[in-house]
């Protein structure tokens, strides 16, 4: 299990995942953030590879050729709209737009303010504030949704090599879990560190955090049609003969 928890941080380095948190952090301002952004984006992958990977474990699902390649190519389609996005600049006017610039946490105390036995930031509710009250509904959701479509195209391969060395079906579901785990722990770590030029140059260096947005969104657009082609023409899911292998 400690080895299936060491394989999900290693594969939320693939270089589409990496694209794809990288395009959505670019715009983020704090490395909190950022981290939480990672966390969400590995709940999201966790979510697929649980459902999808424990069907074909417990129920013996097999996926044709043609859903395999559809479920890769919704990865280079789901790429070039976040490229495209933050090429635009409609991602950084949405998160402007959507996400409330002056964020006030109160409650009510039945006693006065001097008798208060608490720092205000220093309540559970206080950093529950400061964690996620900067984030809209459209910024959790964005990088939930990207992590499940990754999740679809990868559920299958994770699943099949699973079988491959854990027998008991029990097991491999949790297999599964840890794996998903360890993703969602590497994802948090990537996203954390992806964010440190873009928060360093944010204030400090404008020229250079417009250009490291501007070559995240070329790189997440390339690649994007690079995984659309590959799909589509190489692997045949445009043609009469699709030839899909899960990896």
């Amino acid at each position: 299990m400690t080895l299936g928890f060491f394989l999900g941080m290693r594969h939320a380095t693939d270089p589409d995942h990496v694209i794809a948190v990288t395009t959505i952090v670019s715009r983020q301002r704090s490395i909190r953030q950022a981290a939480l952004i990672g966390i969400l984006w590995g709940l999201g992958h966790t979510i697929t590879i649980l459902v999808v990977g424990s069907a074909i474990i417990l129920f013996g699902l097999v996926i044709p050729p043609k859903v395999g390649l559809t479920m890769e190519l919704s990865v280079g389609l789901m790429l070039i709209l976040l490229g495209i996005l933050n090429l635009s600049g409609i991602m950084r006017w949405i998160t402007e737009t959507v996400t409330p610039t002056d964020y006030v946490h109160s409650h009510l105390h039945g006693h006065c303010p001097e008798k208060h036995g608490h720092a205000e930031n220093a309540t559970p509710l206080g950093w529950m504030d400061r964690t996620f009250g900067p984030l809209s509904l459209y910024q959790v959701l964005r990088p939930l949704a990207v992590g499940i479509v990754h999740g679809l195209a990868g559920s299958a391969a994770v699943a099949l090599l699973v079988l491959t060395t854990i027998r008991v079906p029990s097991w491999a579901v949790l297999y599964l879990l840890v794996f998903g785990v360890g993703t969602v722990a590497g994802m948090m770590l990537i996203t954390a560190a992806i964010a440190v030029p873009f928060t360093f140059s944010e204030n400090r260096f404008a020229r250079l955090n417009r250009g490291l947005g501007l070559v995240s969104g070329l790189v997440s657009l390339a690649f994007g049609l690079f995984i659309v082609y590959q799909m589509g023409f190489v692997n045949g899911l445009f043609t009469h003969s699709p030839r899909w292998v899960p990896r």
